[in-house]
């Protein structure tokens, strides 16, 4: 069995092309979308978090909301920037949308993609230490953002507080149990993915890497993933790892799939620059379900992962985007053996 779960980037744009045309319509159809993905069988529900950006961009009213909404789906995010947060203000948001859900948080979280502005960290309040850079900012809020999670008490209790305190140090609240062994972070090469694993972290993999070898995506990302597994075991964690992979995957069963992404069928992997390196990204998938079927079936990172997500088009709307879930569901993963 393998989860399948949607990442949508939440855009919205007052075109007449976009069926989201602004930020109202991205949030609230986020919240029909992850409840129609559960009726149609689907197991996650995941939201990228981008700032200043046309996109979604406060991730946890959302999750709260679609907590409240579904009772099944695993509900997350693919990846909040650390670079940008608060880790005590973040426990607390992140354990009440917990809590709400009935504990269904998968939080991805990460040193964040390009941003749409210059040090946008900066704007929120953050600056890294003298002599550190943002990567390490970003590394130092997750670690307080985990040691908080855990539940143990750090704040010294006023003497004559407005009500009466537990015994002993205080911790935030509210404390969702078991939301630390929920968080996932998005690794962009093969060294973060160790990191990853010796942390005690699960991994999360995009379609993008921010380092080529020549291999193919596919090949280059199940390497990151046997890395993190081992560095997993080696580091002595007692639960079990997880692995999501992204990819954009198209059925096509009609012709208005045909007619939207045709084209895509001899799509392939792409080598370009990011942040002055090199960078792989993996191709899309889009055919026949029988053809779709034999191409998965040689992707070595997805039979690695124990998860998939599926990056929708969300500005074609609910109704399609429930579509395509429906049909990968229906059609296409019973043959791989994912259900």
């Amino acid at each position: 069995m393998k989860k399948i779960g949607f990442l949508s980037f939440g855009h919205w744009t007052p075109s007449p092309r976009s069926a989201v045309q602004s930020a109202s319509d991205a949030l609230q159809q986020s919240i029909e979308l992850a409840v129609a993905a559960e009726e149609v069988g689907v197991d996650g529900a995941y939201f990228r978090v981008h700032h200043f950006a046309r996109q979604l961009a406060s991730p946890f009213p959302l999750l709260a909301a679609i907590g409240a909404r579904t009772s099944r789906i695993e509900i997350g995010t693919g990846v909040i920037d650390m670079r940008y947060e608060n880790p005590l203000y973040m426990a607390e948001d992140a354990g009440a949308a917990d809590l709400i859900s009935g504990g269904r948080l998968q939080l991805g979280i990460s040193r964040g993609s390009p941003e749409q502005v210059i040090r946008g960290y900066e704007y929120f309040g953050h600056y890294p230490a003298a002599g550190a850079t943002d990567a390490d900012m970003a590394r130092e809020h997750t670690a307080r953002f985990l040691e908080v999670l855990s539940g143990e008490g750090f704040a010294e209790p006023n003497p004559k507080p407005m009500f009466p305190n537990p015994p002993g140090l205080l911790r935030v609240e509210p404390h969702s149990p078991g939301l630390r062994d929920r968080i996932w972070w998005g690794a962009g090469t093969r060294s973060s993915a160790e990191w990853v694993g010796q942390q005690g972290m699960h991994l999360m993999s995009s379609t993008l890497l921010t380092e080529d070898t020549g291999v193919p995506f596919h090949q280059l990302q199940a390497e990151q993933i046997d890395m993190f597994r081992k560095a997993w075991q080696a580091a002595g964690h007692e639960r079990e790892p997880r692995v999501s992979v992204s990819r954009s995957i198209f059925p096509i069963v009609n012709d208005f799939d045909r007619q939207l992404f045709g084209r895509e069928k001899g799509s392939s992997d792409q080598v370009g620059h990011l942040d002055d390196g090199l960078a792989r990204f993996g191709k899309t998938y889009a055919g026949e379900p029988d053809q779709l079927v034999r191409d998965l079936a040689q992707d070595e990172a997805i039979a690695a992962a124990d998860t998939l997500l599926l990056t929708v088009p969300n500005q074609l709307g609910v109704e399609y985007n429930t579509h395509i879930l429906d049909s990968l569901v229906r059609y296409v993963a019973p043959e791989l053996g994912w259900r």
